[in-house]
């Protein structure tokens, strides 16, 4: 079986990410997992951020029920999430300047350029998002300009 998958969802218009919706995504990835690598459905780890969504008691109650394991994310560090330093710079890079006609187009065209990046990137920056934690540690938390 394939060693990745990308799973990738468009808030709905007016919804709000709150802890509900956010449970509802985390339980539709789960199934997916479940389906696409289930050899690691019940050993993978879920890395976020420190957003409210995220951090409500109803998700963090409901990825323990499930046994998920989630990797610390220090506050006020979004720039170690591979999609705060990697994915979304690339795809406002690649949709700039670019005119799109309705939402449905711009997500059609979002997901392109997310299904055009080489899994090669992806990998690579994985490999490398090891040592960006290892930076941090390092700088005992303190800010530093680059990665």
């Amino acid at each position: 079986g394939r060693l990745y998958f990308i799973h990738k969802e468009f808030v709905p218009p007016g919804q709000t990410v709150n802890a509900v919706f956010y449970v509802e995504v985390l339980t539709r990835l789960r199934k997916r997992i479940a389906r696409v690598r289930p050899a690691i459905v019940n050993n993978w780890r879920l890395h976020h951020d420190n957003a409210p969504s995220h951090t409500a008691f109803r998700v963090v109650e409901y990825l323990a029920q499930q046994k998920v394991a989630t990797l610390p994310q220090p506050p006020y560090s979004p720039d170690l999430a591979p999609p705060d330093f990697f994915l979304f710079p690339r795809i406002k890079l690649m949709l700039k300047g670019k005119h799109h006609a309705s939402v449905e187009v711009l997500q059609e065209a979002m997901t392109r350029e997310l299904n055009s990046i080489p899994v090669q990137a992806f990998l690579e920056v994985y490999k490398n998002w090891k040592a960006h934690w290892q930076q941090c540690v390092d700088a005992e938390g303190c800010y530093f300009e680059k990665f």
